[in-house]
């Protein structure tokens, strides 16, 4: 009598679907590109450490999570958008304190990508004095709710973040403004990256479906007859 041998590709998948989080709400991570160029250090300190996490909070609502591993201040935050309806509310870790509205009202350097940068009124939020001090600094984070538009999901949000339209009507573009990096530049200016990056927890799934599936491989043996 013979086995049947399992697939190695069904191993995997089993593996995989055996380490996925329980009921976690639908997220999207993204990253950032500078705009700016003002100092080397700082641009690239930016794009490694400034990170977004979208999050469907269902009910018409979509989070937007932002955090910093760089050493540098996130004080502005600014939405170009296609899909959302308003802000619903701001909230934050311990040391950060933002309020809707920003001052300067649009993204700095905004008009040097093409098309320019326009902020959709109302849909800006910025540190609270002292500026650097309550804006999102090393580890800290800040999370702004929207409203979507009645007949948007989050999925919408998901393709408009995509920019399907190099930034044109219809895109969502996400831009931050960030202060006082240790690289000794003043402020540089950020887009979102229209392709997503992976979120964290997939490496460690990854690496635990691998893991699965070679103990798995090891302990079967070689093809039995009765």
């Amino acid at each position: 009598m013979h086995y049947l041998k399992p697939l190695p590709g069904l191993l995997f998948a089993l593996a995989l679907t055996t380490y996925q989080p329980l009921a976690a709400a639908a997220s999207t991570f993204y990253s950032f590109e500078n705009i700016t160029h003002s100092n080397a250090g700082a641009e690239a300190d930016g794009e490694a450490n400034l990170r977004l996490e979208v999050i469907d909070l269902g009910s018409s609502q979509v989070r937007f999570k932002f955090g910093n591993n760089a050493t540098s201040s996130l004080t502005d935050v600014y939405f170009d958008d296609g899909s959302l309806l308003g802000i619903a509310s701001i909230t934050s870790s311990a040391g950060v304190s933002f309020s809707q509205g920003a001052s300067p009202p649009n993204l700095p350097g905004g008009n040097s990508v093409s098309p320019a940068f326009v902020t959709t009124a109302g849909f800006l939020a910025d540190s609270d004095a002292p500026v650097a001090h309550n804006g999102v600094n090393l580890g800290e984070w800040l999370a702004i709710n929207f409203n979507l538009i009645s007949g948007q999901t989050y999925a919408s949000v998901i393709n408009a973040l995509a920019l399907p339209h190099n930034g044109g009507a219809g895109d969502l573009r996400i831009g931050l403004h960030v202060q006082g990096f240790a690289s000794g530049g003043g402020s540089e200016s950020f887009i979102n990256i229209a392709t997503p990056v992976p979120e964290p927890r997939t490496y460690a799934m990854l690496l635990a479906g691998f893991c699965v599936m070679g103990a798995i491989i090891r302990r079967r043996k070689p093809t039995d007859s009765l």
